[in-house]
């Protein structure tokens, strides 16, 4: 099969499109964070979702991004997640999370601490 990894991101200003928006990316990929997908896409499925993401926007007020990671089966991106350090995914995930500690102290407030 000939997917791509894809990360859709939105901003969204009404919050009943953004709704429907989200049950729409359920159906295409795994939810990430509020408003991210990670999505394994074929070429018709990439298609058929800017179709419908296109008809469901409105083009003055939101903003879909669609980043092409490239082949599926290929890619190992790796990401930092700040926060939250109990979070961990699938398996199944294209993704390889680093949750990495940083902490701003009093005099060091021009940079990061690790």
């Amino acid at each position: 099969m000939d997917q791509r990894l894809y990360i859709v991101t939105y901003d969204i200003s009404d919050q009943g499109r953004w709704r429907r928006i989200f049950k729409l990316m359920k159906g295409y990929g795994e939810w990430l964070q509020l408003s991210v997908f990670q999505c394994r896409l074929t070429p018709l499925q990439h298609a058929e979702l800017i179709v419908l993401l296109d008809a469901m926007i409105h083009h003055s007020e939101d903003h879909v991004i669609l980043l092409d990671l490239g082949v599926a089966d290929q890619v190992v991106p790796r990401v930092v997640s700040l926060g939250k350090a109990d979070f961990t995914r699938s398996s199944t995930s294209r993704l390889s999370f680093e949750t990495t500690g940083f902490r701003v102290g009093p005099a060091h407030r021009s940079g990061c601490v690790i």
